[in-house]
Formats: C-alpha cells, structure tokens, sequence
C-alpha cells in the first residue's frame, strides 16, 4: 500500500532533478530511504519502481530519482563523483521536507554510488546493495572502444541498453579508479550485499569482492536465478521484502502503536483515501477498504468481507471445540461463503400493492476432514448453526447509535 508522488529538487551541479517519493499509505513511514538506479536505466524501470513500491507497501518510504542526463533530469549524463554528489544532494533535499533518510539503497553502479556516499550523508544507519560492481571501472567495459575517441575527442555518443547516450570525458575521468575497497573498508554501517550467482553483467565475484572487503555488520542474500535488472516482478518484490526485513533491525523508525481500547470494544476510523478504514481491537489492527471497481484502493477486506469472515471463523471454531469436547478425529475444517441480496416476491403485498421486501442471504459450504463416522459428520454440521454469530444474526438484534464530539 504505497502513494507516489513527484519529487524534484536541485542536484549537485545546479540542474533540477526529477524523482518519485514512494509513502507508505495511511502510516508514517518507519524508515525513509533514497534509491539509486542501475548504469542507464532511471527511475522508471521496471526494477526500481517494483523495489520501492514493495518497500513502501512495507512502511518504508522511498525517494527514486533520475541521475543528471537521465529520463526527467536536467544536466549532462551523470559520472559516478556526479552521482555520489546527486546522492548528497537527495538526501538534503528529503531532511527539508522532514523526512530524513536513513537507509541507502543502490541497485548495479547504483550499489557502488550508495557505498560512496554512504559516509557522506548524516543520520544514514545501513546501505544495502543488489547486484553492484565492486569497482567502478567496470562500468567504464561498457563504452568498449569508444572511450579512445572520448578521450581524443572529448565525447562521443555511445549506444548502451538499446539507446544512444552523449559520454564526456569528464564522465570517464570522474568514474575511473574510484576507491572502492578504500570506501568499504571504511564504510562506518551495516552492509546488505544481495547478488545473482547467474549475474551476466556483473559477475558474482564482484558480491564477494564487496563483502570481503566490508566490516561486520554484513549480510549477503543469494537472489538465485535472477537477471540483473530483476525484471520478474517476483524477483524484484523478493529483494524489497528481503530489504525492508533486513533495515527494521537498523532503522525501526516510528512504529505507530493501535489506539488503546477496551476489552470487547472495535473501534473503526478513517484512514484516508476514499473508503478506507482503520479497524482497531484490544490487540490488533488491519485496514477495511473497498475494491476499485467500487472507487476503493482494495487495501483491505470489505465490509461484507468482514461479516462473512465473522461467521466463517466462528463457525469453524465451535465445530472444532465441539469435536475437540466429544474426542472426535477432525483434522481440518474449510468453510465458504457467499453474501446475496434478493427480492421475495411472496412478501408483496396483495392489498396495497407495495414493492416486494429485498431479503438478505449468506451461502455458506463446510468441509470437514478427518478419521469420523457420517453420523458424526452430520452432528458437527447441526453444531455449526449454534455459533454465536450465526445466532446473532438470526437473532433479534438491535444497534443502537449514539453520536459525540
């Protein structure tokens, strides 16, 4: 559940970057962190949109953005002292709008970027890493013979990833021989290096080189068959969860605790959004929504969910204390329901010629499975009718509103 929202500001060379803020919907965010994309990809792929939506669907807030020369960006395509910069510049930009980062996340020369500026962000508690180049020279295989001619010429244009990109010389001199293992041996925080071993672009010997060369805290997490672009949408989500997992231990943030109330008592409020709902117990919290194809988000059961899983739970539970009571072999319980509306014709009335009553009716299906006879399979079916839901619905039951300030 996560709300995104533009979020430009001005880079380290003075051009208007443009990104994307990722909030957790409905909370505050626990942790707030910026992301930083692979070599020529941007804010918009499908990797990083999936990653950060994923995160702030896990209460982490995330600022994407395009580096100088990238997508929505102003400026000349970004060298890696450029992105370390843009990366400070992120992070300022977040603190003024009160919502200083604490977790830095990189994804390829993204990775590398993160571990650079790392040290030069306050209040930044762990940095994690997926499929990242131990050096930054490894970018610079990508330009392949061009780069005599940016050297001789001063630029040239280089096809990479299917378009065409204008290289300065600047961008070799300010990418070549950065001190990586210098900036990991150093790196003051918690390290999350995650890597395919399949990793074609980026071999996994780069992971290892990184992990050996940072201090503890460190953890490494295999992301299996993987391509490095994680363009699975699973593989993606598979990373944002691990992430989002793997930071509460280093930035737990602000946990919003459920409101207290009383024992018996639910209390439900707004959430925001359209329909959604806060629905609060003694000891548990959880959203209701409605689905889009009623204007809701679908960021939680429904109503009528809701009911229905009120007399489904119930249901099940009595026939297993029942079964438990009377020493019967009932080893698993399923219950389905169904919630319809219709008119009784038979309810219209002859004399005065008025609509016919609409009645209300929930199909409900059990299964019961275990070592049982019919016969008791038939008395743990007659059980199911003395749930307390189901008699409060069949009830006579009354609600009685009051109002307040």
């Amino acid at each position: 559940m996560q709300d995104t929202e533009p979020f430009a500001f001005t880079g380290h060379g003075g051009h208007r970057l443009d990104g994307r803020l990722e909030r957790p919907r409905y909370v505050s965010p626990r942790a707030v962190a910026i992301f930083a994309h692979c070599f020529t990809c941007g804010k918009d792929s499908r990797g990083a949109t999936l990653i950060t939506r994923a995160l702030a669907a896990e209460g982490i807030a995330v600022l994407r953005f395009d580096f100088a020369g990238l997508g929505g960006s102003e400026g000349d395509f970004a060298s890696f002292a450029t992105q370390v910069a843009d990366l400070e510049a992120a992070a300022g930009a977040l603190r003024d709008a009160g919502l200083p980062p604490s977790l830095l996340i990189g994804h390829s020369l993204g990775g590398a970027a993160v571990i650079a500026a790392a040290g030069r962000i306050e209040g930044v508690r762990a940095v994690a890493t997926i499929g990242a180049p131990s050096d930054t020279d490894h970018v610079l295989h990508h330009l392949g013979d061009k780069i005599e001619e940016i050297e001789v010429e001063g630029e040239a244009t280089v096809h990479i990833g299917g378009r065409d990109f204008c290289v300065k010389k600047d961008f070799i001199e300010e990418t070549r021989g950065a001190l990586q293992a210098e900036r990991l041996a150093h790196l003051d925080h918690p390290l999350l290096v995650m890597h395919s071993p399949t990793d074609e672009l980026v071999g996994i010997e780069h992971a290892r080189a990184i992990f050996e060369a940072a201090k503890h805290p460190k953890s490494f997490v295999s992301l299996d068959d993987a391509d490095h672009l994680l363009t699975r949408d699973s593989d993606a989500r598979y990373a944002a969860g691990v992430i989002a997992a793997w930071a509460a231990r280093y930035a737990p943030g602000r946990e919003e605790a459920p409101p207290e109330t009383l024992t018996g008592t639910v209390r439900v409020e707004t959430a925001g959004g359209k329909f959604a709902q806060w629905v609060s117990t003694p000891s548990h919290r959880f959203l209701a929504d409605e689905p889009v194809s009623y204007g809701g988000e679908d960021d939680g059961p429904t109503p009528y969910d809701l009911l229905l899983g009120a007399l489904g739970s119930c249901t099940s539970m009595t026939i297993a204390m029942y079964a438990r009571h009377k020493g019967i072999d009932l080893k698993h319980v399923s219950i389905e329901l169904e919630h319809s509306r219709d008119h009784l014709e038979d309810t219209r009335s002859d004399v005065d010629g008025s609509a016919a009553k609409r009645i209300e009716a929930i199909d409900r299906h059990i299964r019961l499975e275990g070592d049982f006879t019919e016969a008791q399979r038939e008395r743990m079916i007659e059980i199911a009718d003395r749930c307390p839901v189901h008699r409060t619905l069949e009830g006579e039951l009354h609600i009685h509103t009051t109002s307040g300030k």
